[in-house]
């Protein structure tokens, strides 16, 4: 989402004729996008920042931007700490940046952290960084699940859907430029509504449109809450060969008591249902899934109830964390963060063996079957080699011959590590 953020930011710049260096001796201006989800994100930024000042001792008329979420959050703290900053934009007043640019430019600094209900930034073309193969549309903003564990509601406001058909002309736009795979962005797709002048559209029915574009345009969607992922989705995604057969399906804890302490508005039993679903309409689905570990309150027992968890749905792949405690969350407010960190890290480190074992396990059993695979570019084990990854979103590595980027092609799987499929192409 900050990558797809950052593309609408250089959108609005080279709007008012700001040009984009990747040089950071070259820049007037540097604007640093950040995420405030955990707190090792946060102190990323910091890092960056302490790695800054030089360059702007060096250059006294450097402007340093921190935007979205971090600035959102922090706001005011950020312009008294942090001396190299000059300017915070939180994630709905980007339009706000050109101005505010001119603004620092005498020494001043300036903030523009103002929460929006309706911002989608719909109408602006985003300048797409990574020219090539795949590209990123974001269909909505904000979220208002609260789950209480999570900043997002508090950085990035209510939630919001953008226009049906403004996503739907830039997919095709993007297809046109000859991009073969669009990824629907948003915090929980699956409760996308947007209410049109002829019709209302549910994110079924907006799968349904982007993928009647060309058979040639992979689609692809982040990320799925279980409490909204409906049939209808499932049925919709058999239907259209092209939308991958891939979904993030968050699970955050396999224990009925964790789930309900994080306000996840749904039980474990309704999870392996939503699974079993996707099992039954789409046996071919890989699933993936976020988890954390040592949330507040979170016995030994819920800790195996999540392990069990992943011993019953068998994911292809996970995102594992250890719970970071966010200020002004729920939980910051009412709950304890009683789970020493010792502990926590003991926990991690057991979902990330059992989970390696699966995802090993899972794709062994890949070998000898066949997949078409949208070539992506040149391997970082050999020159000799490419990669793409297949519709369940596996990276596939395979051999150069002649092969090109955005072209579809056969491999047959020969070997396996616990992250990456092998294989031979074939005709």
């Amino acid at each position: 989402m900050n990558f797809a953020d950052t593309e609408v930011v250089m959108s609005l710049l080279q709007q008012e004729g700001y040009d984009i260096t990747t040089e950071a001796e070259e820049a007037d201006y540097i604007l640093i996008n950040t995420c405030a989800i955990r707190e090792g994100a946060e102190q990323r930024i910091r890092r960056r920042l302490d790695m800054l000042r030089s360059e702007r001792r060096r250059r006294p008329t450097l402007r340093i931007g921190i935007l979205g979420c971090m600035a959102e959050r922090l706001k005011d703290q950020l312009l008294t700490e942090e001396e190299v900053v000059s300017f915070v934009v939180g994630p709905d007043a980007y339009r706000q940046l050109p101005s505010i640019m001119k603004q620092v430019v005498s020494g001043s600094k300036a903030a523009a952290t103002e929460l929006s209900t309706e911002e989608t930034y719909a109408d602006i073309e985003p300048v797409r960084l990574n020219a090539g193969i795949s590209a990123y549309i974001s269909i909505m903003r904000g979220c208002q699940n609260f789950c209480t564990y999570c900043v997002v509601p508090y950085t990035r406001g209510r939630e919001r859907s953008r226009d049906a058909q403004t996503i739907i002309g830039e997919a095709r736009s993007l297809f046109e430029q000859g991009y073969r795979e669009v990824t629907l962005l948003g915090q929980n797709v699956n409760s996308y509504h947007f209410e049109g002048a002829e019709r209302t559209w549910t994110f079924a029915d907006l799968m349904d449109s982007v993928a009647q574009i060309s058979p040639l345009l992979r689609v692809r969607f982040a990320t799925s809450h279980p409490k909204d992922l409906s049939d209808e989705l499932l049925y919709v995604m058999r239907k259209h060969n092209n939308i991958c057969k891939c979904i993030h399906l968050p699970v955050q804890s396999g224990s009925a008591h964790m789930l309900k302490q994080m306000n996840r508005k749904y039980t474990p039993e309704w999870y392996l249902d939503r699974i079993a679903a996707i099992r039954r309409i789409l046996p071919e689905c890989s699933i993936t899934t976020d988890v954390i570990a040592g949330f507040c309150g979170e016995t030994e027992e819920d800790h195996q109830e999540t392990l069990r968890m992943f011993r019953t749905v068998r994911y292809d792949y996970a995102y594992m964390f250890k719970y970071s405690m966010r200020p002004n969350t729920y939980a910051a407010r009412f709950l304890t963060d009683d789970v020493p960190d010792d502990i926590k890290t003991r926990r991690l480190e057991e979902i990330i063996a059992l989970q390696g074992e699966i995802a090993l396990e899972n794709n062994r059993a890949e070998i000898g079957r066949t997949y078409e695979v949208l070539v992506e570019g040149v391997s970082h084990r050999s020159p000799k080699q490419l990669f793409g990854r297949n519709s369940q979103n596996k990276v596939v590595v395979f051999e150069r011959r002649n092969f090109n980027p955005g072209q579809y092609i056969h491999v047959k799987i020969t070997d396996c590590t616990s992250a990456t499929l092998m294989g031979e192409p074939v005709e």
